[in-house]
């Protein structure tokens, strides 16, 4: 107990713990980082906007140009915050103008100033934000940080260089989970690995949070272990429900949901987000296919607006077999 207090390491998230600290350790995005690493190099950062899904690396980017930039002088020149949070027009007025208007004594000549989920300010915050911008430009530099681009008024795109972030190749992830593999001493099999991965989406920080949740089972992960401890559908399950709906075997169909609902203990919105996931993967004509998709959009929003699960999934489940025998 007392060696895991020693070291801050051992109590941190994985997600952090393995977060890359500099640019020459992050995976790049269609070039973007090289293009991020060129600036950085010249020291002439200018506004950034980062936008891309979440999980992608777009604070991990943020927070590494800092630290190539000021190295050890990194806490005193550069402002992190949520705008998630602090979202209003006077956090913008008071404490994001008074360090963007504040000389750095560092050689770099300007200070950083880092917005996470920019989207999320208000409107008055935004117009406030692009005055700061344009009036502090020779002392202070901006990244924001956003899910949706769109939701950043025009002004302040424009005085941005937009760098756009996308989901990462499966072979990046797996590179990402094998280096806690080894940083760890864990085992994981490759079926456990595939899992992880498709569980996560393309998000990073969901495939270290699933490692070490799944670590803290067992040192030995297996596909078995990844899915119980995510309290997700195997998607194999969901594909032989679905496919024994549409043969019109509506009772083998149920008595499967009753099995994901009551021994598994899913969701009804987990099953119905894997349900859309396998579309693709059942074998029906695209018509059928089409139908599919337009009664998971339906029940979903029935579950959502507090239908019972087992209710609407067997309903769903008999409209597949009413239509599998049309």
């Amino acid at each position: 107990m007392a060696a895991a207090v020693n070291d801050p390491d051992e109590l941190k998230i994985w997600a952090e713990k393995y977060r890359p600290h500099g640019l020459s350790d992050v995976i790049d995005q269609k070039h973007a980082v090289e293009r991020i690493k060129a600036f950085v190099a010249a020291k002439n950062v200018p506004h950034m906007l980062f936008a891309g899904p979440a999980g992608v690396g777009k604070t991990t980017v943020a927070l590494a140009v800092a630290h190539d930039l000021y190295g050890k002088d990194v806490h005193g020149n550069v402002l992190e915050l949520n705008a998630s949070n602090e979202r209003g027009i006077d956090v913008i007025r008071n404490k994001v103008k008074e360090f963007a208007r504040t000389r750095t004594m560092s050689s770099i000549g300007y200070r950083l100033i880092i917005l996470d989920e920019a989207d999320a300010l208000t409107s008055d915050a935004q117009n406030a934000l692009r005055r700061t911008m344009e009036t502090y430009a020779s002392v202070s530099r901006f990244i924001l940080i956003c899910n949706w681009s769109s939701k950043i008024i025009d002004p302040i795109q424009s005085r941005c260089a937009v760098f756009r972030f996308h989901g990462l190749a499966a072979d990046d992830q797996k590179k990402f989970l094998e280096r806690i593999e080894k940083g760890e001493k864990l085992s994981v099999d490759s079926s456990a690995k595939d899992a992880i991965i498709y569980l996560a989406e393309g998000d990073l920080r969901k495939i270290a949070n699933l490692a070490q949740s799944a670590a803290s089972a067992k040192k030995k992960i297996t596909e078995e272990l990844v899915y119980e401890i995510a309290s997700r559908a195997k998607p194999v399950d969901v594909k032989l429900m679905l496919e024994l709906a549409l043969a019109g075997n509506f009772a083998a169909a149920r008595k499967k949901l009753q099995d994901l609902l009551f021994m598994q203990g899913l969701s009804g919105q987990d099953i119905m987000r894997e349900m859309h996931r396998q579309l693709d993967s059942v074998k029906a004509d695209e018509r059928t296919k089409a139908e599919l998709a337009s009664k998971v959009g339906e029940y979903e929003f029935r579950i959502s607006q507090g239908g019972s699960d087992l209710v609407q999934l067997e309903a769903f489940l008999a409209q597949l077999s009413l239509c599998a025998k049309r």
